[in-house]
């Protein structure tokens, strides 16, 4: 599940916390690492575990075992915590946390009173150049979008020079066309700073689109990690395939690298045999219109078609059930059409 990386800074082992001796684990035996200079997120639905994951990484929740290193000092463990102030973690809060009564300057600097007058204000405008604050640093929060408060709460993080920031659904409170242009810039801005980032998020588009690497997690346990292509393309579980967006599940009989379906016979991405369920993402999926000669008794009839603009979704009645085919949005068809559907790419065996 987990890769060797020999320039690991943060190391995740074991993690296990429950928070009534007759509950449920909330954290059952998570391990991860996380690389210099990798962002990395765990992405989960709520109460997945994944924010207590982070809080026990941050030091404001105790482990009941497992341990946390950071460059190669344990910050975490079952006999030791070290305090969140002492860890040399950045925070950036859901909910931001800046202070109203001060201005963009001043929060930014307000974790850093132990140096000089002159460093600290060396560092404040260093960290406003780095975020494009430069322009706002003596207004107060409220007169700030929520892009620009987001960009404010992470210049306070990064600030005090931590080895890495722990970021807790950050964008969720802004609209789409905010979070998009948001989460772009900060991952600029973190891969400007040449530092490490773990984000925490429900959101699959975010996780997708901002981590190098990303973490899976499900009812306390994580159950994939890897590239968001990874994980997209090659789920190994039905709850990744069925998370990381729209697919098709199917059930198969398998013979070495083919499979039989209600789609026909398809191409499977490794080898398998006997009973066994596949993913195939709806975009690799296409239509044909039905004829005596391409049906051979697998045509498919369209339910409903949704348009979107730059693509169609096409709900298809099979014999012993429905499928999801994303096509481009010059396809012809509409409900009621008698079609084929046609695999683009092999389907994924998933675990069972």
């Amino acid at each position: 599940m987990e890769q060797n990386m020999s320039n690991c800074l943060l190391r995740v082992h074991g993690l296990t916390k429950q928070f009534s001796p007759a509950g449920e684990k909330v954290v059952n035996d998570v391990s991860f690492s996380v690389a210099q200079n990798e962002i990395f997120a765990i992405l989960g639905p709520s109460g997945c575990g994944k924010t207590t994951t982070l809080r026990i990484m941050a030091g404001f929740e105790r482990v009941d075992s497992g341990s946390v290193e950071l460059k190669n000092r344990v910050i975490e463990c079952q006999h030791t915590s070290i305090s969140a102030d002492k860890r040399g973690i950045g925070f950036v809060f859901q909910e931001y946390a800046l202070f109203p009564h001060l201005d963009v300057r001043q929060n930014v600097g307000f974790g850093l009173n132990k140096l000089e007058s002159k460093e600290r204000n060396k560092r404040i405008d260093e960290m406003l150049e780095l975020t494009g604050l430069g322009a706002f640093s003596h207004r107060k929060p409220h007169e700030l979008s929520g892009g620009q408060q987001q960009r404010v709460a992470l210049a306070r993080a990064l600030a005090p020079m931590p080895q890495i920031i722990f970021l807790d659904e950050p964008f969720s409170n802004l609209d789409a066309v905010m979070r998009q242009t948001t989460r772009n810039e900060i991952r600029t801005i973190l891969k400007k700073a040449g530092i490490s980032a773990v984000l925490v998020t429900h959101d699959q588009e975010e996780a997708l689109s901002f981590a190098d690497r990303i973490a899976v997690m499900n009812s306390g346990r994580i159950e994939q990690i890897g590239t968001p292509e990874e994980v997209y393309y090659t789920p190994r579980t039905e709850f990744v395939a069925l998370f990381l967006g729209r697919t098709n599940v199917l059930k198969a009989r398998a013979q070495g690298m083919e499979a039989y379906t209600d789609l026909g016979e398809l191409m499977i991405n490794r080898p398998a045999s006997g009973e066994i369920k596949l993913s195939i993402r709806p975009e690799h999926l296409t239509l044909e219109r039905a004829t005596e000669r391409n049906c051979n008794g697998l045509c498919g009839t369209i339910l409903t078609r949704e348009f979107k603009g730059h693509d169609i979704t096409y709900r298809v009645k099979l014999r012993n059930g429905e499928c999801l085919v994303h096509t481009d949005n010059r396809m012809p068809f509409t409900s009621g059409d008698s079609v084929v559907v046609k695999p683009l790419e092999p389907a994924v065996v998933l675990e069972v």
